[in-house]
């Protein structure tokens, strides 16, 4: 089970709206075919796997199918992976865990046992159901799983009092987080931070590794985005979408859109700014199963405020900034007293270049059915 995490993980960036799902098929102890589901709309992990025994000479009939994911039995964009395997004569599976769809949850593998295969459940489950929280979450209440990545000086600053942040944190945590961005549907940012660091808002990664890129979401309740930022110069990779609000200046908004920028106006908050529960409402029903929020202060606070935060991923460099004026990674008053204070739970601390990374759940992870 955890070559077909493994193997899983080879998919991250590709698959959505569905999960990352690897397989591995056994015999006597020995791999003898072994895939993953590559991008949506391409074959699953199971037909990957049963393809690549042909290959080698093996005939999947007895053997055993380990995946991370309960198989499918409906038909989608490929033809159900229980005819796959019940037409191979696969003698038993494992699986991780259910999957949380409602048109296989638990359907699957009564298809399988009611056919005479041995089924086992439980394999890893809780690093399986980790892999796809994203996809978990989205499938239950159709909102995508929201991430709040910061990097900051020991005590809490993510820029300066005149405003510098270049580079808060080292070359290894900055290609940690091209890595989340390629991980992810979407990066979010507020107009603040186009403002004051035009940022491009792309996943780059060394060595020329492909990525899918991100939608990238401004938040910007009056248009203040400027025409020459490069998230409007159409001479970036991927697509650029900003949320505002009925105040946004229309002769900005068509600047924008004549620049190629989707604009879409969104239902204000009290503060006058972009309602985030409408936003990701919307961008749940457009598919987007993940988004990765990279600030500044004010929208990560905003984020959490808001409820919509699952997510932090943190990263703290060994510096300190001091001052008043400096930006904190939470720029807004979150509680009053610390019983409001909002709990990360199940938090993880690992060295990331000269850096410390830091992830834990505001929310606890979604639960997988029985």
């Amino acid at each position: 089970m955890r070559r077909a995490l493994h193997l899983a993980r080879r998919g991250e960036g590709w698959t959505s709206p569905n999960p990352m799902v690897g397989a591995v098929l056994l015999r006597d102890g020995r791999v003898i075919g072994e895939g993953y589901h590559h991008a949506a709309g391409m074959a699953h992990a199971e037909i990957e796997a049963l393809e690549d025994a042909r290959r080698r000479g093996e005939d999947p009939a007895g053997a055993t199918m380990v995946v991370n994911l309960e198989p499918c039995c409906h038909h989608g964009k490929t033809p159900p992976c229980t005819d796959a395997l019940l037409a191979a004569g696969v003698g038993r599976v494992y699986v991780a865990h259910k999957d949380i769809n409602p048109l296989v949850c638990g359907n699957g593998i009564r298809c399988l046992t009611e056919k005479g295969i041995e089924v086992h459940i439980g394999v890893l489950a809780k690093e399986a159901a980790k892999l796809n929280e994203a996809f978990c979450k989205w499938m239950l209440v159709r909102r995508p799983f929201v991430v709040l990545k910061a990097a900051s000086t020991l005590d809490g600053k993510i820029a300066t009092a005149s405003g510098h942040s270049q580079w808060v944190s080292s070359d290894a945590a900055r290609r940690y987080a091209h890595r989340l961005r390629r991980r992810y549907d979407a990066i979010m940012v507020g107009v603040g931070t186009v403002i004051c660091d035009d940022p491009q808002l792309t996943c780059r990664l060394p060595y020329q590794v492909e990525c899918r890129q991100p939608l990238r979401i401004i938040l910007d309740s009056c248009l203040r985005t400027p025409p020459t930022a490069k998230v409007v110069s159409g001479a970036l990779p991927g697509e650029t979408l900003i949320a505002t609000t009925d105040r946004a200046d229309p002769k900005a908004m068509n600047l924008l859109k004549e620049a190629g920028v989707e604009v879409e106006i969104f239902p204000a908050a009290p503060n006058g700014k972009v309602d985030l529960a409408a936003l990701t409402d919307t961008l749940g029903k457009r598919d987007i199963t993940s988004v990765l929020v990279e600030g500044g202060g004010r929208v990560l606070a905003a984020c959490l405020a808001a409820g919509i935060a699952d997510k932090l991923s943190l990263v703290l460099a060994p510096k300190i900034v001091g001052g008043e004026g400096a930006i904190t990674s939470f720029h807004g008053e979150l509680a009053r007293t610390m019983d409001e204070a909002r709990q990360v739970h199940d938090l993880t601390v690992r060295r990331l270049g000269h850096d410390w990374l830091m992830e834990g759940y505001f929310k606890k992870p979604t639960c997988l059915p029985d």
